[in-house]
């Protein structure tokens, strides 16, 4: 049975809590859309002050990304490769961190409440599965200690999406 934890409050434990109940979550499950489902309501769970929390998938026959199980208000549904902080993080390969997203060339407003974000590459057996991108209402959300985990949970998905 799953049920909301109360987090301590010390936010790298807290992070190292979540990437468990990630592994207990999704351990036993082979379906990609139910794990990654999973793991969006247990980040949306998680996280304070975010306004979306979700995934989307990379298609090569369309080279973009579509939208996949997601938190949140209705979203976006195409993002092309190099477009936008998703696009970005495609294209580069890496974490993008926008402390303000009024700031980064090109940024696509799914929400107008969206003031920062980060956006997660995922990759398996070397090629792009897709992103995990978090929003937030206010400004510089996102740090160093929020990347580390967030890279470290997809790091686990990436193990049961192989």
């Amino acid at each position: 049975m799953i049920q909301a934890n109360a987090y301590s409050g010390n936010k790298e434990k807290d992070y190292q809590l979540l990437n468990k109940q990630l592994k207990a979550l999704i351990e036993d499950e082979t379906d990609a859309i139910a794990i990654l489902s999973n793991a969006s309501a247990l980040l949306n769970q998680f996280l304070n002050d975010v306004n979306w929390v979700g995934f989307y998938l990379w298609k090569d026959e369309e080279d973009e990304l579509i939208l996949g199980p997601f938190q949140g208000l209705p979203a976006c549904v195409h993002i092309a490769f190099g477009k936008g902080v998703c696009g970005t993080a495609v294209k580069e390969r890496s974490t993008q961190v926008v402390p303000d997203v009024h700031h980064f060339p090109g940024h696509i407003a799914c929400d107008s409440a969206s003031r920062s974000e980060i956006v997660v590459p995922i990759t398996v057996d070397g090629f792009i599965y897709g992103v995990l991108d978090i929003d937030s209402p206010i400004t510089d959300r996102f740090d160093e200690i929020d990347q580390k985990y967030l890279e470290e949970f997809t790091a686990i998905l990436e193990q049961f999406l192989s």
